[in-house]
């Protein structure tokens, strides 16, 4: 298993920089048939790693499957270094399932990240596979240049180049955030703004990282068993 508990931050931050040099945006090779949802959870305190992926149908939304594992690390809680605390237990969670889904979403930032190194950044390298950051944060963010309707967005730029997007998920009828969508890698950010519209549901955050944080949870709470589980009727979510 992949661990960087001994990581000093200097090390991670030299590890980040040389990780970028292999990032590649380009269009998806393939259609989109099935999509998965990454998340993870922690017990406060504790080093023990909740790590989930949910697997979805694409555009449907069906729940056809999902992967659990509880993993540890020591890594500490840093910002813009959470990928060395969840990225060893995702890939374990990811090795159970028998079938990869066409495109990964995680819960981060993916190119938008300072170093372009986000958690989904860094997940798609290391497993050369497409992948995209669903954040529910991003300081940068002008959210007054977020429309108020429902699919509104606002693009970010960094030094000329389209880094990703703010997406209004639901109508501002009371203050709700947008959520902010990057790519990983081995996708576009244009790719990535279709994709994600097209996964949102009644919620703000959008299907895949929204159910694989509620399977997460309830892993994490023992209401779930570790391993990889497939869904016996699939489940419609909108």
């Amino acid at each position: 298993m992949l661990n960087y508990d001994h990581f000093t931050i200097e090390e991670a931050t030299a590890l980040q920089l040389s990780m970028r040099e292999q990032l590649v945006l380009k269009p998806l090779e393939n259609p989109v048939r099935i999509i998965g949802g990454a998340d993870i959870s922690y017990n406060k305190f504790s080093t023990k790693v909740f790590a989930g992926i949910v697997i979805l149908s694409y555009p449907e939304m069906e729940l056809l499957s999902y992967s659990l594992y509880e993993g540890e690390t020591t890594f500490p809680f840093v910002h813009n270094y959470l990928g060395f605390r969840e990225v060893p237990s995702l890939l374990e969670t990811w090795k159970q399932i028998p079938v990869k889904p066409d495109i990964l979403v995680l819960d981060g930032q993916g190119i938008t990240h300072p170093r372009k190194l986000g958690v989904a950044s860094h997940f798609g390298i290391l497993e050369n596979h497409p992948t995209i950051g669903c954040a529910k944060s991003m300081m940068a963010a002008k959210l007054d240049e977020v429309g108020l309707e429902k699919f509104s967005s606002w693009p970010y730029y960094r030094e000329g180049e389209l880094l990703g997007y703010a997406l209004r998920t639901k109508e501002k009828k009371i203050p709700v955030e947008p959520v902010y969508i990057s790519p990983g890698n081995l996708i576009t950010a244009e790719e990535t703004f279709e994709i994600m519209k097209n996964c949102v549901g009644n919620y703000r955050i959008p299907e895949p990282t929204r159910l694989a944080h509620e399977y997460v949870n309830k892993f994490r709470l023992g209401e779930l068993k570790a391993g990889f589980h497939i869904v016996d009727k699939p489940l419609t979510l909108f």
